[in-house]
């Protein structure tokens, strides 16, 4: 794996110090908007702007990729990032910080694009599944990390957007000071969303209501823990729970989805989202249970992508999969789009607890119609199946990393 992983080191070493930086803005601007009053509403129309920005950067920022090259772009996006981060310190303004996430999205987008698009390039082939492995310990060790520091910032003040715009600026350093060539822009190939439904219904629609599942939980779950009597350093300890949680059981919950009917254990991660979540919203727990919650929630939650990534391949052609792979990407993230927005009315109408409520109705509605689903269609024989990969929910081009996506069946 260390073969694979050395070519490569630095466009990991750059995403690791993005999300170091990046990764707790969206805690770090629930908090501040609940402190200052705002409306719950409005906290999850910051939310949504920014998941926004990444569908519009995911379907736009390839294209100034194509123009200008990987360097010149990922300096651009990360420069762009950088200021915008900072920004959001001169102005505590609510329709201000709205652009500022929308714009953030977008460029986010584009450093995803620019940096899976390098790994593709430059991954042999028979590395490609060790490289999509470090990326994504990179990646969610990054954004682990990025709770932690917010916890140690001390007062809700300028010092975390400080912090944050100094760790994105620094991502720059390692991919502009790399050896590596920088590969030719490629396009990811294209699948309606409408075939995608019909190839694999669950898988599609699993996509979507995951998206609008953890983008609520994104957008307003630092919210909530303060409603719940969590301090900053609690809350940044429980987003962290949450993120490890969701590394540590990705691969287990995948390997069972190849032993038996991956629909079943599709379905067990959704009633399992939907009781934790349940019991997250339902009972006062101590600072303990709440963390094993915490950590149960995010290993059933953030495995609940890659489990209906799986299924669709399961019921597409080897010459489908990359193309269907980035269109649930796409429903992914229009879910996570939509996520804070309703999550904030609910939380609106009932208080209290209702984010993980909504939360709950989500996963549970899912999970009616996947049973809805295994009793419509014959699920597909095990020796058919294609093997769990783990994936990370980031642009369309995530997918050329994959190798059981590429291969051949």
């Amino acid at each position: 794996m260390l073969a694979a992983i050395l070519p490569v080191r630095s466009l990991l070493l750059s995403i690791f110090i993005l999300m170091a930086g990046n990764g707790f803005m969206t805690t770090l601007l629930g908090l501040r908007l609940e402190s200052e009053g705002s409306s719950t509403i409005m906290i999850g129309l910051v939310g949504t702007a920014y998941f926004g920005g990444l569908v519009i950067g995911a379907l736009r920022a390839a294209r100034v990729v194509r123009r200008v090259g990987h360097i010149r772009a990922f300096a651009a996006f990360v420069a762009l990032l950088s200021a915008s981060t900072l920004a959001y310190a001169i102005l505590d303004e609510p329709l201000f910080w709205m652009t500022l996430r929308l714009i953030d999205g977008i460029c986010v987008a584009g450093v995803f694009i620019c940096l899976e698009s390098w790994l593709n390039e430059r991954s042999e082939t028979r590395h490609r599944g060790s490289v999509l492995a470090a990326y994504m310990v990179a990646l969610y060790s990054g954004q682990a990390l990025g709770q932690m520091l917010l916890g140690a910032t001390g007062q809700l003040s300028a010092l975390p957007f400080q912090l944050a715009s100094i760790l994105v600026s620094l991502a720059i350093l390692p991919l502009c000071l790399t050896r590596s060539a920088a590969p030719a822009p490629v396009e990811a190939a294209s699948l309606s969303i409408r075939s995608l439904l019909d190839a694999s219904p669950l898988g599609a629609v699993g996509a979507a209501a995951t998206g609008m599942i953890l983008g609520a939980f994104y957008g307003l779950a630092a919210v909530q823990a303060g409603r719940l009597g969590l301090d900053l350093p609690e809350t940044a300890r429980f987003m962290t729970i949450v993120i490890l949680g969701g590394v540590v059981l990705q691969w287990p919950l995948g390997r069972l989805s190849d032993l038996y009917d991956r629909r079943q254990v599709i379905l067990i991660a959704f009633a399992g989202v939907a009781c934790v979540s349940l019991a997250i919203a339902l009972t006062d727990a101590d600072d303990v249970m709440l963390l094993r919650l915490a950590g149960l929630f995010g290993g059933l939650g953030f495995a609940l992508y890659p489990l209906c990534v799986a299924h669709c391949n399961d019921r597409l052609l080897a010459n489908e999969r990359v193309a269907a792979s980035g269109r649930l990407v796409l429903l992914y993230s229009l879910g996570a789009a939509l996520g804070p927005l309703c999550a904030a009315t609910v939380m609106t109408l009932l208080g209290g607890n209702g984010l993980f409520l909504f939360i709950a109705c989500c996963a549970g509605l899912t999970l009616l119609f996947g049973l809805w689903r295994q009793y419509a269609s014959d699920p597909v024989p095990g020796r058919a199946q294609r093997d769990f990969q783990v994936m990370p929910r980031t642009t369309p081009t995530v997918a050329l990393l994959a190798p059981d996506l590429t291969d051949d069946a």
